[in-house]
């Protein structure tokens, strides 16, 4: 399947709007066609969004690495911590620019969503600084260092199409399905789907069609282009010989059809689909080649086997003949008789370079002329043992082969069909921030910089909540939701997280005190006449204290309805709701260094809930500073 330039359209205006402030916080190469980048909103879920050579679209779904892509290492270098700056679409071509600011710089993707596709990076003055493929053809050529050319326009901008567009097609001898095609650019699909809703055969030459059948024809084209564009949408998935996402009704429905929710939803599933079934293909035809080369290697072993066999069979019968010529009383291998026998067995005396040889079945066996009959048969012999160890040898490559082959179908049996497909894991909101629930099941959420510090005091404080803070500066804000009425054990454990993701865990700086507050103390605007840092708030009244003895803090890994979560707090509601959990105090290794050990001893308990967590949620959990593990275990939801 392939985008029509009008689907394209919604997709670019869906997309931008969808993706307003995100910046690029992951890149990764599925294939080598198909890019799939992370997008970071600080208070928005993650987005992932695919740019294929197939089109564009958000995606649900996180496909592992299929195959090698030749421009993930440039696009990581030069676009991670990028922001979106615009998504625009060039006229109604199926061609689509990608542009990404940041750090004084600004880089654009482009798409080609036409024919076997491309994808290039140019920087602002659009010189091609990657591309998926280079093309040099009689109107444009596109090579790194070349400034990027589109292909020439063709037909009417469909986006602006008018009644008087269509007068060619009454004097055209084209039938009217491909005009409307070639004219407007539109697939099979829409020309067909026109003709059908305006009731008019598209077989139909151009010049025998109606001025009624002509305009009807120019309504409902427009009525179709507009509906797609402007998300007036009934999608459908379409699977006949083959699958196709058609987001407007075009005639009758297809027999084998399934509505979905979106047009968007709709391409997520069918493109996945296909880069799916093309990564299967191409591990089942690199494993097939793989198993044809070792087929190939036994084969020769098994041929060089038989081979040796002969050969070492021959030189014993010669060796025993010339014994049998010594009980004839014959004495020199020159003998004319010797010769007669030599050539029985089909071998014969050569010399090459002065050195006499007996030459039998193409193997040379170096002789001296001069000597015994008994002792050139000796001299057979120990060519025949030797030629049997050889046998020996190759052989043993040969079982080794074969293992490797039984092993190499095993695994490609088992691997072809195991394409890892994970869906993308909708956020909650509070993940943004640090969070956890407290031994009461409270939930927490406390800043991890200042614009989350502030934004957690300004969208998420509210009447009923308590806010805490460490009194040290360099402290987060705690939220404790909800707490109108709480216990004591709650709130000292948000006091403890305060101090603990505080800059007293960088520095090791224990016996501090952490204090709260009610909301209405907090105000969110400097006194007069003053300044207010990001990230910080001018509180009044009385101040709650709560002393924290030590630093201690647990990372652990949290069920939540069928997903698993990563978070770190204070140690007893962290091991109260984890199914494993590592506690860590200041100083030892850096952040992720720490990490790779805990994930490492998560895996050691539950190996298949922890290899769905990635190093970045273990890093993100831990407090700033270095740490060292003290203690690994099963918690009390294991």
């Amino acid at each position: 399947m392939t985008l029509a330039g009008i689907e394209l359209n919604y997709l670019v205006n869906k997309i931008s709007e969808q993706v307003q402030g995100y910046y690029v916080s992951n890149i990764w190469g599925i294939t080598k066609d198909s890019i799939l980048f992370k997008l970071h909103h600080p208070e928005k879920s993650d987005i992932f969004m695919m740019i294929s050579t197939s089109g564009v679209w958000l995606t649900s779904v996180k496909i592992d690495q299929i195959e090698p892509n030749k421009l993930l290492k440039r696009l990581r270098s030069d676009l991670l911590r990028f922001k979106i700056k615009k998504i625009e679409q060039i006229g109604s071509e199926r061609i689509a620019y990608f542009t990404f600011t940041g750090f004084d710089k600004e880089f654009v993707i482009i798409g080609e969503f036409f024919g076997e596709g491309n994808i290039l990076l140019c920087n602002e003055e659009m010189k091609i600084l990657a591309l998926q493929h280079s093309i040099d053809v009689r109107h444009r050529k596109l090579v790194v260092g070349s400034k990027y050319v589109t292909p020439p326009q063709s037909g009417i901008d469909i986006f602006h199409i008018t009644e008087s567009d269509f007068k060619d097609l009454k004097t055209s001898e084209l039938i009217g399905g491909k005009w409307l095609g070639r004219t407007l650019g539109l697939p099979k699909k829409y020309v067909e789907g026109i003709f059908d809703l305006a009731n008019i055969n598209s077989k139909k030459v151009g010049m025998s069609l109606t001025e009624k059948e002509i305009q009807k024809i120019f309504q409902t084209t427009k009525t179709i282009v507009s509906d797609v564009i402007s998300g007036n949408h009934s999608c459908i998935i379409v699977r006949n010989e083959k699958t196709e996402v058609i987001p407007v009704k075009l005639g009758k429905l297809e027999e084998k059809c399934v509505r979905v929710n979106s047009f968007m939803e709709g391409l997520d599933i069918v493109f996945t689909e296909n880069i799916v079934a093309k990564g299967k293909s191409a591990q089942t035809t690199e494993s097939d080649k793989k198993i044809k080369d070792l087929e190939t290697q036994l084969s020769e072993q098994e041929k060089a086997i038989e081979t040796v066999k002969e050969k070492s069979k021959y030189i014993t019968n010669l060796a025993n003949s010339l014994y049998e010529m010594v009980s004839k009383g014959m004495i020199s291998i020159e003998d004319i008789n010797a010769q007669s026998i030599l050539s029985e067995h089909k071998a014969q005396l050569s010399k090459e370079k002065g050195i006499s040889l007996i030459v039998i079945r193409d193997e040379k066996i170096k002789i001296n002329p001069q000597s015994s009959l008994q002792s050139i048969a000796s001299g057979l012999f120990n060519e025949a043992k030797r030629q049997s160890g050889a046998i020996k040898s190759i052989e043993q490559i040969k079982n080794k082969t074969q293992k490797k082959l039984e092993k190499l179908k095993n695994k490609t049996e088992l691997e072809k069909n195991e394409i890892l497909v994970s869906e993308v894991r909708k956020k909650n909101w509070y993940e943004r921030y640090r969070w956890f629930f407290t031994s009461d099941g409270m939930l927490a959420i406390g800043g991890r910089d200042a614009p989350s510090n502030s934004a957690v005091v300004r969208k998420h404080l509210a009447k009923n909540d308590k806010i805490f803070h460490g009194d040290i500066f360099g402290s987060p804000f705690f939220i404790l939701k909800d707490a109108e009425t709480t216990s004591t054990i709650s709130m000292n454990e948000v006091a403890h997280a305060t101090v603990c993701f505080s800059r007293a865990w960088r520095e090791g700086m224990h016996g501090l005190s952490a204090f709260w507050v009610l909301p209405d103390q907090v105000k969110k605007s400097a006194p007069s006449g003053q300044f207010l840092p990001k990230g910080s708030f001018t509180i009044e009244g009385k101040r709650n204290f709560v002393n924290i003895p030590s630093l201690k803090l647990a990372v652990g890994i949290i069920p939540q309805d069928d997903h698993y979560l990563l978070t770190s707090g204070p140690p007893a509601p962290i091991k109260k709701n984890s199914v494993c959990y590592a506690i860590i105090e200041p100083h030892g290794s850096d952040m992720v260094e720490v990490a790779k050990k805990i994930r490492l001893e998560f895996s050691k308990l539950e190996e298949e809930i922890t290899k769905l967590i990635s190093i970045d949620d273990f890093v993100r959990a831990l407090p700033a500073g270095q740490s060292q593990i003290k203690e690994v275990s099963y918690g009390d939801a294991s």
